[in-house]
């Protein structure tokens, strides 16, 4: 069993239909917040877990009790729901997250009683936020690959950490080296603080956020060609990284 699983959790665009029936948000909008083909890259994994569920029904990424939007303050300053979201309705998305973490410890259990096992958190995230047609976020401030590492024991895991940044960043994407640094633009979600506080020594989590340069942000479409190329530099990444797992930090 390959030690190496790829998350996907913010790559769905579902909303139950109560739940779709209360939005305030356009499909548009609503698919611009989320990470669409981030679930296209977990291949690379030994085994992959997907929500096909929005963020905007329940956010895995945050704490169960921040996991249901309510205010724009949740959300990107977004007006979120017609009106304020039934009670019951919040509890039975945070049944999702439940159901969802109830699973994903079942499959890392499994994992965690054969040694050290590497999460790979795949987010991706917007630098065009002021329009289309509006110059980009800085580059300086916005690497095309952030790794977010603030959730791990950093001195336990630096030769995977270590290993993770160079061997990325030495791949080629559109001909050119990948631009990938740490916790630059995110430090890393509750997926990652889950993993870090319940399988501590044995579970590594990388929170790995693309800028979508690989994407239309604003339109949806992709460019498949970025994207597949994205796929195989993080694919060629994986056979060291699981070499690394098993052998102790520097000292």
């Amino acid at each position: 069993m390959v030690p190496v699983v790829a998350t996907a959790i913010h790559a769905g665009h579902d909303l139950r239909p109560m739940v779709a029936s209360w939005t305030a948000l356009d499909d548009a909008t609503q698919l611009r917040e989320e990470d669409p083909f981030t679930d296209r890259l977990t291949s690379v994994g030994g085994s992959t877990a997907v929500a096909h569920r929005s963020r905007f029904e329940v956010d895995l990424n945050r704490s169960r009790d921040e996991a249901v939007y309510q205010t724009p303050d949740d959300a990107w300053g977004l007006e979120l729901w017609r009106d304020s979201l039934p009670a019951e309705e919040i509890e039975r998305s945070r049944g999702l997250y439940d159901d969802f973490y109830v699973e994903f410890a079942h499959r890392l259990d499994t994992l965690a009683d054969r040694g050290p096992f590497l999460v790979l958190d795949l987010h991706s995230y917007n630098h065009r936020r002021d329009g289309a047609d509006e110059p980009p976020a800085p580059e300086e401030t916005n690497p095309e690959v952030n790794v977010g590492t603030g959730a791990l024991d950093r001195a336990r895991w630096s030769r995977v950490v270590d290993r993770f940044l160079e061997t990325l960043a030495d791949q080629k994407v559109l001909g050119r080296r990948l631009d990938v640094r740490e916790n630059v633009r995110f430090r890393g979600g509750e997926l990652c603080r889950w993993v870090d506080q319940r399988y501590e020594g044995k579970g590594c989590a990388l929170a790995i956020e693309f800028k979508k340069v690989f994407m239309d942000e604003w339109t949806g479409e992709p460019d498949e060609r970025h994207l597949e190329q994205l796929r195989g530099a993080l694919a060629a990444v994986v056979p060291a990284l699981i070499e690394d797992l098993r052998c102790p930090a520097p000292t």
